[in-house]
């Protein structure tokens, strides 16, 4: 069947007549940025700059889509493990709109990702360590990221997600599971241009899986200069050093800094330092953390009560379901904060929110 070249015009033309991928699934309505709440309107520049950079990305989205309606429609011309595009169209918008209260995660993993997948070769797997209480983002943004790379999200056969508990409870069958492990990643990789490995609970994760781990996120010397090297992204979750990102977040905050002025360079140094000294957990005295294969640690800061709200208004409007300030209010307060004097941190985060707001459907 040949080609019509007149197609991609009239898909890019459906394109432009759909709301943005940012708004479905809300009614079509636009949806506030934290940073509209949170710092007002941005200057000319900064709307110059968005503009130009949602254009982009507007451009990158038809390309995709262009290339998965041919797909359908021409299949033999076509790869099963179609390569995603090297940069994440929505990825930057999802983290501003979706992700509240957490800047620096929002700026690291952006430029992690955005990076690595702009390199001609990687010599190596990229390796995110994301840190911080329950409930902060560390699984959202891992899914986020999943949704921008691949068109089935974490449910695509190039994205495994491995629950310690879940998928390696027994210390005795270790053996088994580095065997289980390190054959699921070969067989992926052989499958897909672009891999995601999600590794949640990381903190409990046997040393020996964490052993069998280094081959793959060791420095790796391509054995054909020419042939294009395949992109792996290891994400790896955990609890482990949340205390310590929001003691030194309580302490900014009581110093009189304000949140969106905390840096990397007053966490970095406490969050690797507490990494390593925890004793509940060999993830700080692993080889990945002792032969810096991990690229970026990255901290998720404590929630606060403007956050929850937020959280609170996505849920409502991930369920194109009406709210009321007072609402948002209501379900905010429900959340127990810490500590038990300043009462600023929510100590769940934003998890159960989304429970929540079934107390206030009719």
């Amino acid at each position: 069947m040949p080609r019509d070249p007149r197609s991609p015009l009239w898909l890019l033309l459906l394109l432009l007549l759909l709301p943005p991928p940012g708004t479905w699934g809300d009614g079509g309505r636009a949806r506030p940025t934290e940073g509209a709440e949170e710092a007002g309107s941005a200057g000319s520049w900064s709307a110059f700059q968005g503009l130009r950079e949602q254009l982009r990305a507007a451009g990158a989205l038809c390309r995709r889509y262009w290339a998965l309606f041919s797909c359908r429609v021409w299949p033999e011309g076509c790869r099963q493990d179609e390569e995603p595009p090297a940069r994440p169209p929505g990825l930057e918008a999802d983290l501003r709109v979706r992700l509240h209260g957490q800047h620096l995660a929002r700026e690291l993993v952006l430029t992690a990702a955005r990076g690595y997948l702009e390199l001609p070769q990687p010599d190596k797997a990229l390796a995110l360590s994301f840190h911080g209480w329950s409930g902060t983002g560390k699984n959202f943004v891992a899914r986020m990221l999943a949704e921008n790379l691949y068109r089935d999200g974490l449910r695509s056969d190039c994205v495994k997600v491995f629950v310690a508990t879940l998928h390696f409870p027994h210390h005795k069958y270790v053996d088994l599971y580095q065997e289980q492990l390190a054959g699921q990643i070969r067989k992926t990789q052989e499958h897909c241009h672009q891999t995601l490995f999600i590794l949640d609970e990381a903190e409990k994760l046997h040393p020996g899986l964490l052993e069998a781990l280094r081959p793959h996120l060791e420095h790796q010397a391509p054995e054909n200069p020419k042939a294009k090297s395949p992109r792996t992204i290891f994400l790896f979750l955990s609890n482990v050093g949340g205390n310590i990102i929001n003691e030194v977040v309580l302490n900014l905050l009581k110093a009189g800094w304000s949140r969106e002025e905390i840096g990397m360079e007053h966490l970095e140094p406490q969050l690797q330092a507490g990494i390593v000294e925890a004793t509940d957990s060999g993830f700080g005295h692993s080889c990945l953390v002792k032969e810096n294969l991990i690229d970026f640690f990255i901290p998720f800061l404590p929630l606060e009560y403007r956050h929850v709200r937020l959280c609170a208004r996505d849920a409502f409007l991930s369920q194109e379901l009406l709210y009321t300030e007072e609402a948002l209010d209501e379900i905010a307060k429900m959340m127990v904060y810490v500590p038990k004097e300043e009462q600023l941190f929510s100590s769940q985060g934003c998890k159960s929110v989304s429970q929540r707001i079934n107390y206030f459907m009719p």
